[in-house]
């Protein structure tokens, strides 16, 4: 008999439950002690952020660490694995919660898996990038070559000297072939190095505005740690495609800063909007899961195409086993080392 009543009153204090969970929790807030752990947090993480870019970007000068030693091949290893670590256990899994929330409803969110198909697409677009930045680049290249070539013949057509027309013809291909084999490499390099910048620096700005608007010391303690070891090896991993893209001085300032900055400006932003920002809102729900499912597409197609797949790929790796074991052994550290951060980030 008293079941139906009881489901009855179940069912009228549902919608008064999944309220109260879209709402901030405020009984373990300490502003004051909060403020003291996001200065911290601030701290810690700039330096860690500026030491992880500038390692592999400094270590260049050292003969050790320079990218055609074996030892680069091993640290550029580890840093891809944190990085598919990054867009695998800490990214998506943040963009699936926040996109399958309760506070959305169910319609439409509830009906569609669109973190990962934001995922999906966010991946596609950045191959896209890739392949019509290097198509440009090769048509372009194909371009001055043939004019090259063309000048060359108009010379020799014009009744100079046989052995004049073949040195200028010479010289010309030989400089073309090493603008060929050098130039495509180095771009791909380097818009894989903004691009992975971009996902990370997406990624960096959520974490900081979510911690920064945080008022629970019991939230905040154990993030600060957990951050401090995400940005330092996030930064080691952008910092190797840098170095490889040997970009001008004053480029590789302003990456370094723009990556070290952007968390503890988030974290700035989130204090700043602590009063009015709710992280169960709808609107920070749907911000917060498309620009981190975005940020994880990005991070696992770069991660896998153009760090993974194009180091070991590479003859050297090929050829030597010793090197092949140990970058796959430094991978799957790098990888486990990036997942086990995710029992507190």
């Amino acid at each position: 008999m008293n079941n139906p009543l009881i489901i009855f009153l179940l069912l009228l204090l549902l919608p008064i439950t999944l309220h109260a969970q879209c709402e901030s929790e405020s009984e373990l807030n300490n502003k004051s002690e909060a403020l003291k752990y996001k200065l911290i947090a601030i701290a810690s993480i700039l330096v860690a952020s500026t030491i992880g870019i500038l390692l592999p970007i400094v270590g260049k000068f050292v003969q050790a660490f320079r990218p055609e030693n074996n030892l680069f091949f091993l640290i550029k290893a580890f840093a891809a694995g944190v990085i598919l670590a990054t867009g695998f256990i800490h990214v998506l899994p943040d963009a699936f919660e926040s996109l399958t929330s309760a506070c959305l409803g169910e319609s439409p969110w509830g009906d569609f898996p669109f973190a990962g198909f934001v995922a999906m697409v966010a991946a596609i677009v950045t191959m896209m990038v890739d392949t019509f930045a290097m198509s440009y680049y090769h048509r372009l290249n194909f371009s001055n070559n043939t004019r090259q070539f063309v000048n060359v013949d108009e010379e020799k057509n014009d009744g100079q000297g046989h052995g004049h027309g073949h040195v200028h013809l010479h010289t010309h291909a030989s400089h073309g072939s090493e603008a060929s084999d050098a130039s495509p490499k180095l771009l791909r390099q380097r818009i894989v190095s903004q691009v992975l910048e971009l996902g990370i620096v997406v990624h960096s700005v959520i974490i900081g505005i979510s911690l920064g608007a945080s008022m629970s010391p019991k939230t905040i303690k154990p993030l600060v740690a957990a951050l401090t070891f995400h940005q330092l090896f996030e930064g080691m991993g952008l910092g190797g495609c840098i170095s490889q893209a040997k970009f001008k001085a004053r480029a590789i300032i302003i990456m370094a800063i723009f990556f070290s900055l952007t968390t503890p400006i988030g974290i700035v932003i989130g204090f700043g909007i602590s009063n009015v920002y709710n992280e169960n809102s709808k609107n920070a729900l749907i911000v917060e899961g498309v620009f981190n499912s975005a940020s994880a597409g990005i991070l696992v197609y770069m991660a896998l195409v153009d760090l993974i797949a194009a180091d070991f790929m590479n003859p050297k790796m090929l050829s030597n086993l010793r090197l092949l074991l140990g970058a796959n052994f430094s991978l799957l550290i790098g990888c486990g080392c990036m997942s086990l951060l995710a029992k507190w980030a």
